[in-house]
């Protein structure tokens, strides 16, 4: 079939295959370019089809050389029908992995599930043996409690009063007003349920108590901060708890693995364009601004390149691991630079829907956003037929 976008909202209804194979190929060459990393040989990655976790499986398997173990919800293809992109670029992946002569295996299903961890669990005892790095990069909005089977969907709303600013239709390029209710009822608890801690701490016992893990084991979430202008709906709302759960968590993880020298992290890294972030007002307009003074100055990254970075300057450099005075990994050094948020700043006030092509990177966003989805890149001729029915190799 030939494969174009179809758009609903911030959401991409297709995808196309060989642009996700191409989109993994650049990756991988990019990590390829930037040479080896000393880093960890046996690799879990929960969340690993997109976004941060999938260049955490990238930097790790074409950086270090590791076998990688998947964990991923995805939808796989029926005839006349897409996968969701996280399905083909795990397919691409793997594809190139075993090319390269990689170990890399995947599991499809809800990892918050007892039924996933047991899964995985029973792969890593059985081809691994141990593992000695577990990246946590889940993206769900919505969480089934494994023990008490009550289904919880998180919320981005501000806490305490009404958050009113602007944003901006990606699409459209409309700059316009915006409003979002405070959190009532159960919203933060919900929230906290689905983006915390706790289901990162239960995978973790659940591997301690099978000793999978590796003496000197690593474990690392993903978080954000974000400056002023959004944090009244973000850090200071209800995901905001999230990601304070989250944080909290590393530190009760690193009490837990004490015995076999463990440890836990939380990375704070850069503002993305992810299907998560496009789905959050104000944060389309913030990032356009963003990629702008950032793409000026030099020092705008990717996934791939924040990963790169994580690990090459941070995780395994040789060096002490340095963190911020709550423990956190800063990678959102170069966003938070205080001369990029001034500019920001300033900007922001000046946005509106004639000027934000010229203030902002738009078309940088929208970019990105297709590229999500496996369309726009070059070397692609999205104008021939393609298969839409690829398997990923080891779900059978």
């Amino acid at each position: 079939m030939i494969i174009e976008p179809r758009m609903r909202g911030f959401i991409c209804l297709t995808a196309h295959p060989d642009g996700c194979e191409q989109n993994i190929k650049n990756q991988i060459e990019y990590i390829k370019s930037k040479g080896a990393i000393n880093g960890a040989k046996k690799v879990l990655v929960i969340g690993a089809s997109t976004g941060f976790g999938l260049a955490s499986r990238i930097s790790s398997a074409f950086g270090s050389d590791a076998a990688t173990i998947g964990v991923f919800f995805e939808k796989p293809p029926t005839a006349g029908r897409t996968a969701s992109p996280g399905w083909y670029n795990s397919a691409a992946f793997e594809k190139e992995a075993q090319k390269a002569g990689l170990y890399a295996k995947s599991v499809n299903g809800d990892a918050f599930s007892d039924e996933i961890k047991k899964q995985t669990l029973d792969l890593i005892k059985t081809d691994l043996g141990q593992v000695d790095l577990v990246i946590y990069s889940l993206a769900s909005p919505v969480r089934k409690h494994p023990v008490t089977g009550v289904l919880h969907r998180s919320v981005l709303k501000p806490i305490g009063t009404t958050f009113t600013n602007k944003t901006v239709d990606f699409h459209s390029g409309k700059v316009s007003g915006i409003s979002i209710e405070p959190s009532s009822g159960g919203d933060i608890e919900n929230t906290v349920a689905v983006m915390g801690g706790e289901d990162w701490k239960m995978w973790m016992d659940a591997l301690k108590a099978e000793n999978l893990l590796a003496p000197g084991a690593t474990t690392v979430a993903y978080s954000y901060i974000g400056p002023a202008l959004t944090e009244a709906v973000y850090r200071k709302g209800t995901i905001g708890r999230a990601k304070d759960d989250l944080e909290a968590t590393a530190f009760t993880i690193t009490d837990s693995l004490a015995d076999i020298n463990g440890k836990a992290y939380v990375s704070v890294n850069k503002a993305l364009v992810t299907q998560a972030s496009s789905a959050i007002p104000v944060i389309p307009l913030y990032i356009s601004l963003l990629y702008k003074i950032m793409k000026e100055e030099g020092i705008h990254e990717g996934c791939i390149e924040q990963i790169q970075r994580l690990y090459a300057d941070r995780l395994f450099s040789g060096a002490a691991i340095a963190t911020d005075e709550k423990g956190r990994i800063r990678v959102d050094d170069l966003e938070m630079r205080p001369d990029v948020q001034e500019r920001i700043a300033k900007l922001w006030q000046e946005a509106t829907t004639e000027n934000l092509a010229e203030l902002g990177d738009l078309d940088g966003y929208r970019s990105d956003f297709h590229n999500l989805f496996g369309f726009g890149f070059v070397g692609v001729d999205y104008k021939a037929e393609t298969n839409e029915m690829v398997g990923v190799e080891s779900i059978k």
